[in-house]
């Protein structure tokens, strides 16, 4: 873990934040900042700073497997939902923590951004 990351002070508990799960790998949380109705954030409970540096595919299928479970619990899955993983600045990504975010409870426009 990184002692200066946001996501993992928010995993050892150093910063608050509205979990929502949390496994042996990874915890979700809703974001500070929503897009859609539901807007969680699954995070490694490792640090890996982004898709680019990830080496474990357990570790990130890990990511939307959480993701699609969180989307049954709060009732999106069968109207639909999206997960992004932004990778590095020009795709938005602003924390270096690899992270997926799940979106969901409205349409989503193609393409994004």
């Amino acid at each position: 873990m990184a002692d200066d990351c946001l996501f993992c002070r928010i995993v050892r508990k150093e910063i608050p934040a509205t979990l929502v799960a949390e496994t042996d790998r990874c915890i979700a949380f809703r974001d500070i900042n929503p897009q859609a109705p539901v807007h969680m954030v699954i995070v490694p409970r490792e640090h890996v700073a982004s898709l680019n540096e990830a080496r474990d595919a357990d570790l990130i299928g890990s990511l939307s497997l959480l993701a699609a479970d969180i989307a049954r619990t709060e009732g999106i899955a069968e109207a639909g939902y999206r997960t992004v993983i932004n990778t590095n600045r020009d795709a938005g990504q602003t924390v270096f923590h690899v992270h997926l975010h799940l979106l969901g409870g409205r349409a989503m426009a193609w393409p994004p951004g």
